[in-house]
């Protein structure tokens, strides 16, 4: 008798051959028969009128500390995740020193605005190596597979302390102990190394974190530690100096970074996975990166382009983490309310005509990463209104690619108007539940069409979602859901996606990158890892600020409707949105 039986679906395999009928049989957590089956279950999930798909792999998450505390991996897992990868940007929380801890929940707070408070208090400590510390994940039950990469940052501060903290360059005895830690932690298990080369990530206290200044013999380094080793990949987060130096020597400065991004794939002899972006602060550099990919692949390296599905952008409200009203006194004023009841207040004539007269604060001290941000806003909101849209719900979930003409820089010059006063105004109306969606990159031609060229590049990989990271601004783990919903079925915009291609962006291409040769396609002997979908209804729920973090902290939630079932492993793990009891969830370990 099968354990599972799904019956009656449309089955995209993941390997991006268009859909068939068929029933899928499942036993111990295996697939054994895809056809017509007879055989009787101990369970049949009816997929009439369903696809029916390999569970989707997320390459890039920072579930690092939720992990512990966390058994379902929220909101990954109400988006037909099963596999997700941690560690990335060159933050995590492994290997660590005792009496250190705070230092990583410093980091992991400013680079991807996890509260620190929750990070002090959910974080279950008890490690030092990289290898205790996946072991301790691994102890505890788990509704879906994670894999981790060995962050640079932890690597670094281990071995130089305040020297790394202070961004000092590293000594050659420094490199050959990193290269000996990150080698054991790769014969751990490890699927592979990340570091973060962004000139914009901060700890929580302001500071430059330890690994963005690493040089070219600490990474080489690094990358020699691969040598030998079964398949693993190397992941990268940089901007390429975008934000150094004169606009006329930002062609030089990318093309000497991406020479030592090259040079570290060449020596690892491992594929290199980069973030792709179309920066609003360096439009050509998307371009570049793409030529420059296209030569690396032509010369035998494997350097792949990281990209999302939709903008990156972050949330604004009264609720979130920041919004442009916070520089104003009036505002600040009663900050400490609720936000029903800060909606309300603001809905007082008096208290608008006072913050529409008043001058902003300015509120970056050095001593926080978030302000900066808010200043940046203030000091430019006309030109950051042109990407600023009312985000609402519809049947179709929240629109991703919103008109240019229903920005609030555009209701402002329609009403004449400021786009201060159309954001206070939207802001304050109703229960204070209402936010304003930003699409900061990606969206500079005010609509996907980028994107589309971005996501069908033979090296681009499905990514970015960053889910469990920016949890007052962002939640992006609904990106499969996105990739499914809009650009393979509802978009009016421009041209879609197959949806035979789309199912295998989140499945084969992501297992193939990772080294999984278990998961990723429908296939006998495969991992049961899969997704019943009633593709005609699916949608990406409202994102929700709940509290549910340690110590009280407030994240975004976003669920989604139409996945009928998701299993790992063969296990239901949850239907129409419900999370089960299963918990078959382990630590992957490459190779």
């Amino acid at each position: 008798m099968l354990d599972v039986l799904i019956c009656g679906g449309t089955v995209l395999d993941g390997s991006g051959a268009p859909g068939r009928g068929a029933d899928v049989g499942v036993r111990d957590g295996r697939i054994v028969e895809v056809g017509r089956i007879t055989e009787a279950a101990q369970q049949t999930i009816d997929a009439a009128g369903a696809l029916v798909t390999p569970g989707f792999l997320d390459i890039h998450t920072h579930y690092d500390g939720q992990a512990s505390w966390d058994e379902t991996f929220s909101p990954s897992i109400y988006h037909g995740v099963t596999t997700v990868v941690m560690g990335n940007c060159g933050v995590g929380f492994a290997p660590v020193r005792k009496g250190e801890e705070q230092r990583l929940v410093n980091l992991m707070e400013g680079v991807e605005e996890i509260p620190g408070a929750a990070l002090s208090e959910g974080v279950r400590w008890g490690w030092e190596s990289f290898a205790d510390y996946a072991r301790a994940l691994d102890a505890m039950p788990h509704s879906i597979d994670f894999m981790t990469l060995v962050p640079h940052d932890p690597l670094r501060l281990y071995v130089m302390g305040d020297r790394a903290a202070r961004c000092e360059p590293a000594t050659a005895q420094d490199c050959v102990a990193m290269q000996t830690l990150l080698r054991e932690a790769l014969a751990a298990g490890a699927v592979g190394f990340s570091t973060g080369r962004s000139d914009n990530h901060r700890t929580a206290k302001g500071e430059e974190t330890p690994a963005h200044v690493a040089d070219r013999a600490e990474l080489l380094a690094l990358a020699q530690a691969f040598r030998g080793l079964p398949y693993r990949v190397l992941h990268a987060v940089n901007d390429f100096d975008c934000a150094q130096g004169d606009a006329a020597g930002e062609r030089a400065r990318f093309d000497a970074e991406y020479a030592l991004m090259e040079q570290m794939a060449r020596t690892a002899k491992r594929p290199l996975a980069l973030t792709w972006l179309e920066r609003i602060n360096a439009p050509a550099q998307r371009q570049w990166l793409m030529e420059s990919a296209e030569r690396s692949a032509a010369a035998g390296i494997d350097v792949r382009l990281q990209t999302a599905c939709r903008a990156i952008g972050v949330m604004n409200g009264l609720d979130t983490s920041f919004n442009v009203l916070m520089a104003y006194p009036a505002y600040r004023d009663i900050m400490d309310r609720p936000p029903a009841e800060r909606a309300a207040l603001l809905r007082d004539p008096a208290r608008r005509a006072r913050l529409l007269g008043e001058a902003p604060l300015r509120l970056a001290n050095g001593d926080t990463a978030m302000p900066p941000l808010v200043d940046q806003l203030v000091g430019r909101l006309n030109q950051a209104a042109m990407l600023m849209f009312p985000f609402e719900a519809s049947s179709a979930g929240p629109d991703y690619e919103p008109a240019m003409n229903t920005s609030f820089f555009a209701r402002a010059q329609q009403r004449r108007s400021s786009a201060l006063a159309e954001i206070y105004d939207y802001l304050a109306d109703g229960d204070g539940t209402n936010l304003i969606y930003f699409p900061i990159f990606n969206y500079l031609g005010g609509s996907l069409d980028t994107v589309r060229t971005m996501l069908t590049h033979p090296q681009a990989l499905v990514a970015l979602s960053d889910a469990g990271a920016h949890v007052g601004t962002v939640c992006d783990g609904s990106l499969p859901t996105t990739l499914l919903a809009h650009w393979a079925r509802d978009r009016s915009r421009g041209a879609r996606l197959d949806p035979a291609q789309a199912v295998a962006m989140l499945t084969s291409r992501n297992a193939q990158h990772l080294g999984l040769t278990d998961r990723g396609q429908i296939a006998v002997g495969m991992r049961a890892d899969l997704n019943v979908i009633d593709f005609a209804n699916l949608s990406a729920a409202m994102p929700e600020m709940v509290r549910d973090l340690p110590a009280g902290g407030k994240r975004f939630v976003q669920k989604a409707r139409g996945y009928v079932a998701t299993l790992c492993k063969g296990e239901v793990v949850c239907a129409n949105a419900a999370i089960s009891a299963a918990r078959p969830g382990r630590l992957v370990r490459a190779g």
